[in-house]
């Protein structure tokens, strides 16, 4: 049975054309600095973000937590949204990687706003740990995919600065939030000291994220980078990987927010399928059950036997508008996703 797959965008696979630029891409010691291609991705992205310089990673949450080491030490606190993936999503890594603590704070759709950060800065006493850092979190994954509007982040920034704090963005979906706001990866980029991005999801690369900031800040990554493991040698075969997504598959993430109103559309018309949000504004669909019909693990389960697959998240289920992916991968050459996407609603 063909399992159409909307479990999240992380199930996006390589294209044939990217596996082509993959196969012919020129490599080196990339821990040595050596490797052409990750050098070239590296350049590319900090120009692109208008940024002195750009550390490739294995993973949003490496560099989400080069991010955190790079700014905290042992005994700080970070401020961050109580849904944001750093704090629920990356196994205690602040804590255990690098003495941080978390501090969660609410706000509206995964969002923080200057209301719900004043006051949280602790004094300076011994008795306390130092508030050090802020991260924000666009799109919101918990918060359903909201996108920040850029003044929220620039009011966010204003604050942060004045006071004394350094600020990260957690970017794993920014392209996403880039496409749907028709922003300038430039202007999110003067509201932060470091970015990380992921091309592994929507953009449908098998691996990679980056860290972006300013050359010193960077160079400290890079170091940081090695202390977690991250060291990589001929890494130019995935970086040639989000070449390509850069290239080629950014414009496309439109079309993945259309198919995720189009199955939000669709749950609002299921029977016991409550919660559903009035507007979509990316690629994320969050629904809740009537408990009378089951909890998000039953429905889950009871889609699996049809050939769907969706992800229950606690109370709460998610799918994703990336096209339905069929398990077995056969993608037409000029699509970044299967032809298996008529759940989505997509011929």
């Amino acid at each position: 049975m063909r399992l159409i797959d909307l479990r999240s965008d992380t199930v996006t696979r390589p294209t044939p054309a990217m596996r082509r630029a993959m196969f012919e891409a020129e490599v080196g010691d990339d821990v040595m600095g050596e490797d052409p291609t990750v050098n070239r991705l590296e350049r590319q992205v900090a120009e692109l973000f208008g940024c002195e310089a750009a550390v490739f990673a294995c993973s949003g949450t490496q560099s989400n937590q080069m991010a955190v080491r790079l700014h905290c030490i042992p005994g700080d606190e970070l401020l961050i949204h109580e849904s944001s993936h750093i704090c629920n999503f990356e196994a205690g890594a602040p804590a255990a990687l690098s003495g941080v603590t978390v501090r969660t704070l609410n706000g509206h759709g995964g969002m923080l706003d200057v209301p719900d950060l004043e006051g949280r800065v602790r004094v300076n006493d011994q008795h306390f740990c130092r508030t050090r850092l802020v991260c924000l979190e666009n799109t919101t994954n918990l918060g359903g995919g909201r996108v920040y509007p850029l003044q929220q982040m620039q009011r966010v920034s204003d604050w942060a600065v004045a006071a004394g704090l350094k600020r990260h963005l957690d970017g794993a979906r920014l392209f996403n939030a880039l496409v749907a706001a028709g922003a300038q990866a430039v202007e999110t980029a003067r509201c932060f000291d470091t970015i990380s991005i992921c091309f592994s999801k929507g953009l449908g690369c098998p691996v990679g994220s980056m860290l972006i900031g300013s050359a010193a800040d960077m160079a400290k990554a890079r170091r940081i980078r090695k202390l977690f493991g991250g060291g990589l040698r001929q890494a130019g075969m995935l970086a040639a990987a989000a070449i390509h997504a850069l290239q080629h598959h950014v414009d496309r993430l439109a079309d993945d927010h259309r198919h995720a109103q189009q199955l939000a559309a669709g749950f609002q018309q299921l029977p016991g399928v409550i919660g559903v949000p009035a507007a979509i504004e990316t690629n994320l669909v969050f629904f809740e059950l009537d408990p009378e019909v089951g909890t998000a693990v039953q429905f889950a389960g009871a889609m699996r036997d049809r050939g769907v697959l969706i992800g229950p998240m606690g109370g709460t289920a998610r799918a994703t508008g990336d096209s339905s992916r069929c398990r077995r991968g056969r993608c037409a050459d000029h699509s970044l996703r299967c032809t298996g996407c008529t759940a989505a609603g997509v011929p």
